[in-house]
């Protein structure tokens, strides 16, 4: 079932290097892509990453936050081949109108934080659930390419509103793409972790907690985490584009953390710069959230019996692989076919504390400027 086949076919690409060694696939190039929730940490970098580096022929972005959205346009001004519009993906005729011509839709925009989720449930549904089936329906309308959703860990074994909304949308867009009688469009799911240093996450409140001599408040001593920065979780969404076979949840590999090992990196580099020592700022225990895990899973039991490992991903195959047509589930650089173990942060060996200040270093994320408050400061009417 998962041959591995040295030629031919969708995953075969000439790679445009340009002058600073970036890879450009060559299948977006020339591309029309469509990305909702162009205002988050996701969809913001998706949207830079994208005209920066890539040569597609059109970018549209949409958001329903009306002021975030001013400023994205303003950030992009110089690239004629970008447009960003007030919308909601709550709104299925306005999505059908707006991604007409695209050949590409990545899905960033969610509600998700646990806690407002638990206590709005409705709202929820009606965004990511709801909001999913829109999207789909309205790219099968415009016979887009290629549809990529952005999923989440709490996705996997769910013990919330969040997560079970997350994974509900997941089950949609697999079903999507088994039910595509006529295959013009290609439906799959990207799922990652902490996303470190975006928007909600835990260094910039561990950051300003220093910032005012403490105490950093930590769950607990022995909670574990997959991490990966924000660059990374948009090349996994790109790279997701360039391998999808149809109806897959692609995981990428992702390093462990000990929550406690970050909450002292963080002390021993930013204390200093707010005028405290290391020693002075405490750290204190306030016990995990209401349907907080101890641990994170990016994928269960099951999955594993139907998942292929890559070199830096793995694929989940859909349990119903396809009603109405058979695809073939090939992939280059297949490393195995046989996974026994879920991927499980409790399971796999911590980076030390020297290793995690490397990956933060080396990711931007022991500076004090976040990039999301970085607006231009120039004014024009498009």
């Amino acid at each position: 079932m998962f041959r591995c086949s040295a030629k031919g076919g969708f995953f075969i690409n000439k790679l445009l290097i340009t002058k600073r060694g970036f890879q450009l696939p060559n299948n977006l190039n020339g591309k029309r892509v469509f990305v909702t929730g162009a205002c988050g940490t996701i969809g913001s970098e998706l949207v830079r990453q994208l005209l920066k580096h890539y040569e597609i022929a059109e970018l549209t972005g949409i958001d329903n936050n009306e002021s975030e959205l001013f400023f994205l346009e303003q950030r992009f001004l110089k690239h004629n081949n970008a447009a960003f519009y007030l919308s909601d993906i709550r709104d299925v005729n306005k999505l059908t109108r707006v991604m007409r011509g695209a050949d590409v839709v990545f899905h960033t925009a969610a509600l998700k934080h646990v806690i407002l989720c638990e206590r709005s449930p409705f709202e929820a549904v009606q965004t990511n659930i709801n909001g999913v089936k829109n999207l789909i329906d309205a790219a099968i309308a415009n016979n887009v390419e290629r549809f990529i959703f952005t999923s989440s860990d709490k996705a996997v074994n769910p013990t919330n509103v969040m997560g079970t909304s997350k994974l509900m949308g997941e089950r949609i867009i697999t079903a999507a793409n088994s039910n595509n009688k006529g295959r013009t469009s290609l439906f799959a799911s990207t799922r990652f972790g902490n996303v470190l240093g975006s928007r909600g996450s835990v260094i910039p409140i561990f950051k300003k907690q220093i910032q005012n001599g403490g105490p950093v408040t930590l769950t607990d001593n022995d909670m574990t985490r997959f991490i990966m920065s924000i660059k990374e979780a948009v090349q996994l969404v790109i790279d997701s584009a360039r391998h999808i076979k149809g109806g897959e949840v692609f995981i990428t590999k992702m390093p462990v953390i000990r929550i406690r090992d970050l909450a002292e990196v963080m002390i021993e580099q930013f204390a200093p710069r707010y005028g405290y020592r290391p020693e002075e700022i405490n750290i204190t225990i306030i016990g995990t959230k209401p349907g907080e895990k101890m641990y994170e899973e990016l994928m269960n039991h099951e999955e594993t019996r139907r998942s292929v490992e890559l070199e830096k991903y793995f694929a989940v195959v859909p349990a119903f692989k396809g009603i109405y047509q058979d695809i073939d589930y090939t992939y280059p650089n297949i490393v195995s076919t046989s996974l026994t173990n879920p991927y499980h942060s409790g399971n796999e060996t911590p980076l030390t504390k020297k290793e995690l200040k490397t990956f933060l270093d080396k990711n931007g994320l022991l500076v004090d400027d976040d990039e999301y408050k970085k607006d231009p400061a120039e004014r024009y009417w498009p």
